[in-house]
């Protein structure tokens, strides 16, 4: 445009056309023709409000019926000459935030997480999500077996490809996001840590979840149960004892901490002996054989070396009886793991396993190829870029033993110098009473807004002192409760009502 030859008008037009990040947008159909490193994009189309329909044969979802307008781009990436690793980026139509979140998987991760998109895309978001490289349930690990390629792409190098992809083709539709935030749990937490640690530019806050970020340890944890209750059918324990089990445990702690609410603030306080539970004579529906007895000490405590003594892995924890399922849960990614990543073999039996030598060759495979691990410390760089880390752990967590989180959280400090101070400067963690894996748990006050306080921090510099949780009875708050940052706890004020969270205040915990 020509300004000394225009009129006023034209001059507005320029102005309005320079100062808009969207002014020269690319529209969604012309992705399709954008050439980045080792991408095909595979698909670019606008969706129409309320005309988003899952693909394939996936049960369909009330939810999406209600997402607003979005340009939907899919992709192949193939960063090495084994990799197949799909991913879909977001984008709204109208009303972005002029922010970009990914999302986290589960398990093994198979699939892109539509439902996470949806839910993130609803508040405004861009967003995008990885199959991190393969196709599968999440308790499936075939596609590792002779492909050490596939197993880079799961352990980190998928998430990071999408996440520079993402954000170029976001860019390219709209602008550079203004912000860029990472928000999963489970696996999702471990690929936030993994982030944190080896991509430290990648993301300005993270979200992670009940992080399997000790891979190998927690799978080896998972083979520990199933040898505990599995191995010999005399240890099993029947399922529809652990009612009565976890009675017995609220019967001896629930009050520890101030408040009996059927919610133990910190487990680890309570020092539960499963002895109490042998049957005088014989079995019976609410006691334990003296095998049983036996193996439910194994589940609660920390696997181990038997020849060093040296602990691998948290047990579960006390008061997270209801959330588990069958013993032991969930077997079968452990299985399947030391099946097809460390021997492959698929007909490998866990009741061979040594937990001594088998273990260790989990561990240098994991060093020498998939690096399946994120328990790095060491996050400088990370910090000194700016981020924001905030972790969360439900304390019933029947998966993930929550003190996994605690461990790596302290690892942090100690590497930080033993300063806690200067660690809750760009990385805090939520314990959750009552909640199991990633949500859920009778009582829990497992509804709480993640988002927002990550956001706060990021963008404000507002960090989280507690967050507010809420339990929910058919969508209304019946309880609300604060969440503290480790090593805090809720503690009741002595007066008012114990479902109100301004009763509460976060006082230091014990060790």
């Amino acid at each position: 445009m020509n300004l000394r030859s225009g009129s006023v008008t034209s001059l507005f037009v320029f102005l309005v056309a320079f100062l808009s990040p969207n002014a020269f947008a690319a529209t969604c159909e012309s992705l399709a023709s954008l050439s980045l490193e080792h991408t095909t994009i595979t698909l670019a189309t606008p969706v129409a409000a309320g005309e988003f329909t899952l693909p394939g044969a996936q049960q369909q979802n009330a939810a999406f019926k209600q997402l607003p307008a979005f340009c939907r781009v899919a992709a192949t990436l193939k960063p090495s000459s084994d990799s197949d690793i799909k991913i879909e980026v977001w984008i709204p139509a109208a009303g972005w935030n002029g922010k970009f979140m990914a999302v986290g998987n589960g398990g093994f991760s198979g699939a892109v997480n539509y439902g996470q998109m949806a839910r993130v895309l609803s508040l405004g978001y861009a967003t995008a999500s990885t199959d991190t490289g393969h196709q599968s349930g999440g308790a499936d690990a075939q596609w590792a077996m002779g492909h050490p390629e596939k197993q880079i792409d799961f352990g980190y190098r998928a998430v990071h490809e999408m996440t520079i992809r993402a954000k170029a083709i976001i860019t390219a539709f709209s602008a550079a996001p203004r912000y860029s935030y990472w928000n999963g749990c489970s696996s999702g937490g471990k690929q936030g840590l993994k982030e944190a640690q080896r991509f430290p530019e990648d993301y300005d806050g993270i979200i992670a979840g009940a992080p399997a970020n000790n891979w190998v340890n927690l799978v080896t944890e998972f083979m520990w149960v199933a040898n505990a209750v599995r191995k010999n059918p005399e240890s099993q324990i029947p399922q529809d004892k652990y009612g009565a089990i976890h009675d017995a445990v609220l019967g001896q702690c629930d009050a520890l901490d101030g408040v009996k609410d059927g919610l133990l603030e910190d487990p680890r306080q309570c020092k539960f002996d499963p002895a109490v539970l042998q049957c005088k004579a014989g079995d019976g529906a609410s006691c334990l054989t003296a095998s049983q007895v036996t193996s439910l000490k194994q589940v609660y405590g920390p696997s181990r070396n038997p020849r060093t003594g040296k602990e691998i892995y948290p047990g579960l924890p006390i008061g997270s009886e209801l959330g588990w399922g069958v013993l032991p849960q969930p077997f079968a990614i452990g299985e399947t793991h030391y099946k097809y990543v460390v021997f492959n073999d698929p007909n490998w039996d866990f009741r061979t396993m040594d937990f001594d030598r088998d273990v260790a060759k989990a561990d240098a495979i994991d060093k020498a190829v998939g690096q399946f691990t994120a328990m790095d410390p060491d996050l400088t760089a990370f910090k000194k870029r700016g981020g924001k880390l905030l972790q969360y752990h439900g304390w019933n967590d029947q998966q993930i033993a929550a003190e996994n989180s605690i461990n790596y959280y302290q690892s942090v400090v100690e590497r930080f110098g033993g300063s806690t101070r200067e660690v809750e400067e760009f990385y805090r963690l939520f314990m959750v009473p009552g909640m199991m894996h990633c949500q859920g748990g009778a009582g829990a006050t497992d509804q709480f807004d993640t988002i927002s306080a990550i956001e706060q921090w990021v963008e404000r510099g507002i960090a989280p002192d507690r967050i507010l949780g809420s339990h929910l009875t058919n969508g209304v708050a019946d309880r609300t409760r604060p969440l503290c940052p480790y090593p805090q706890v809720a503690r009741w004020k002595k007066s008012g009502s114990t479902d109100d969270a301004t009763n509460f205040e976060c006082v230091q915990g014990k060790r």
